[in-house]
């Protein structure tokens, strides 16, 4: 049976178990969309506002279905540069309309073709890693990270 899900839970009971809901970040930017639980619970999406990673979307009496964001191919560039360096790798990587987020030691960004060879090009070194990938967060030193929020898409 599929379960028709308008919106996530106001507050799910943290002390049930978790039930995983694992969604691609792509899936999950949608407002349309199934999936279904790591335990084969399926669900339909028809939301008013997409989903954010760790959303509750279900519970019952022993479980509640808590949406995981997968992670994905990424390239990581090593924040041990000058600010102004920092700075200007994130514009290159913005001016090419390609998303960036940003962590205290490092910034990810999809691995994308065009990224390998704007960095290339500009001598950045990169690692290609696995890892969750959220554009539009930035963190600002040991502070918490922030989004820009839902007035900054593209």
């Amino acid at each position: 049976m599929m379960h028709l899900i308008f919106s996530p839970l106001v507050s799910g009971d943290c002390s049930l178990l978790e039930v995983a809901v694992p969604v691609e970040r792509l899936k999950l930017a949608k407002r349309r969309w199934r999936g279904a639980a790591d335990d084969g619970l399926e669900f339909g999406f028809e939301l008013a506002a997409p989903l954010k990673e760790g959303d509750t979307v279900w519970q019952t009496s022993i479980a509640r279905y808590v949406i995981r964001q997968l992670s994905e191919p990424v390239l990581e560039i090593s924040l041990d540069v000058a600010p102004s360096a920092a700075a200007g790798i994130g514009w290159a990587i913005g001016n090419l309309h390609l998303e960036l987020s940003a962590e205290p030691t490092r910034l990810l960004t999809a691995d994308e073709p065009a990224v390998r060879q704007l960095l290339a090009r500009l001598k950045v070194p990169f690692t290609p890693t696995i890892a969750l990938f959220r554009p539009g967060r930035f963190a600002r030193g040991d502070q918490s990270t922030n989004e820009l929020g839902p007035s900054h898409k593209h």
